[in-house]
Parts: C-alpha cells; sequence; structure tokens
C-alpha cells in the first residue's frame, strides 16, 4: 500500500515535535495530543507522525484511552483552544460618547 500524504502533515510535525519535550503535559498538550492521535488513527501515512506520538504517550505515562478520558473531561470542563483571554483595558475615565442634545 501506498502511504498518503495528509494535509496538514508539515503542521502537524510542528505540533507534534514540540510535545516530544513536554515532560509535564498541560491540557492544551493533552489536548493536542488527543486530536493528533484521532487525525492519524487509521491514516495510510505519517507513520513518523503516529511513532512519535505513541513516544509523547509513553513519556508522559498515558495509555490512549487514558489521555481520551482527560481530553474530555477537559473538555467537559470548559476548555477552549485559543489564546488565553485578555483582561479590559482600564481606561483613563475620558468618556468618549457624545453627550445626548437636551
Amino acid at each position: 500500500m501506498d502511504d498518503q500524504n495528509h494535509p496538514l502533515h508539515a503542521l502537524d510535525r510542528e505540533t507534534v515535535d514540540r510535545l516530544l519535550v513536554v515532560d509535564t503535559p498541560q491540557e492544551v498538550h493533552l489536548v493536542d495530543a488527543a486530536r493528533l492521535q484521532m487525525r492519524y488513527r487509521g491514516f495510510p501515512g505519517a507513520a513518523d507522525i503516529r511513532d512519535d506520538l505513541d513516544k509523547v504517550l509513553a513519556h508522559w505515562g498515558l495509555a490512549p484511552d487514558a489521555l481520551h478520558a482527560r481530553t474530555r473531561a477537559i473538555w467537559a470542563a470548559g476548555f477552549r483552544p485559543g489564546p488565553a483571554p485578555v483582561p479590559e483595558a482600564v481606561g483613563s475615565g475620558f468618556d468618549t460618547a457624545s453627550d445626548e442634545a437636551s
């Protein structure tokens, strides 16, 4: 069987490379590992990514089932990917709204 190239391989390779150096995974690391594991499970190619994800889980001491159970709990607790929310800026108190005409 010929290996297929996944269109997100290069981007996912960078993510896996970052995960390989994580000793104590945070929520975002667990979520990334789980989503990539699901993306490449059964994919006819990208053996390098699958193999390295197995190494990541072994390093973290997690079985795939345990990883997915933890990430389901993370999502259920309200996790959303992306940058942390930025607190509202404190202004100078200057009101830029125009005054209503009397």
